[in-house]
């Protein structure tokens, strides 16, 4: 791990090394690729709570990015385990998510039962799926992890901030791009894009599986 001098030092190349954290963290996140599914989750929520729900899943997805950024390796070896592992743990929560969005077109959490239960399942949909593991998912905490040992701390916080405002934005407009689309249209945008979920999630499994088995086949 960086020394914790290191972390706190500005690199030459600031605003470069800015700019590829950024970008790359934002890719990662891919907060656009997220609306359908945050729209599924949404769409039988109350107006209030479906406009507060933003802000609890960034808070959770920047809380548990700058957690994992700080503290990864250290949280991994307390636990026991390998960033391989999470992966692979997060790919199978992902890939449960997909199937419900096939399935039911639709999480658990968005129907009727949540809303007469009050807003503790509404809550918790704000942090899993939806900010774990799709948004703070696997390919996000390698990302932050990566940034953190290469760019430091400053980089890394600017980055992690300013991915997580524009995913702020997206999501607290996503009633915009409902409206666009129409019932069924997001209907059928939800479940083709659940299919790309399933992919990812596999693609998790497989990657943290070719790391657990010596294949070294890539990070996140």
């Amino acid at each position: 791990m960086t020394s914790g001098l290191d972390l706190l030092a500005i690199p030459d190349d600031f605003a470069a090394a800015l700019a590829r954290s950024t970008i790359a963290l934002f890719v990662v996140i891919d907060p656009l690729g997220a609306v359908p599914l945050y729209l599924a989750l949404t769409g039988k929520m109350e107006h209030a709570r479906k406009r507060a729900l933003p802000k609890t899943i960034i808070i959770t997805a920047a809380s548990l990015l700058f957690a994992f950024a700080l503290a990864g390796n250290q949280i991994f070896a307390i636990f026991g385990i390998t960033l391989a592992s999470f992966m692979i743990a997060g790919g199978v929560l992902l890939f449960i998510v997909a199937v419900e969005l096939l399935t039911r077109g639709g999480w658990r959490f968005g129907d009727a039962s949540a809303a007469t239960e009050g807003g503790g399942q509404e809550e918790e949909a704000g942090i899993v799926p939806l900010a774990f593991p799709l948004l703070a998912g696997p390919g996000a905490i390698t990302a932050v992890i990566i940034s953190l040992e290469s760019a430091g701390l400053i980089v890394t916080t600017i980055s992690i901030l300013a991915a997580a405002g524009a995913t702020y934005v997206i999501l607290r407009f996503a009633g915009q791009i409902y409206r666009v689309l129409g019932r069924r249209g997001s209907l059928i945008v939800t479940r083709v894009f659940a299919v790309f979920v399933a992919a990812i999630a596999v693609q998790y499994v497989v990657q943290g599986a070719l790391e657990v088995f010596g294949g070294g086949g890539g990070g996140a």
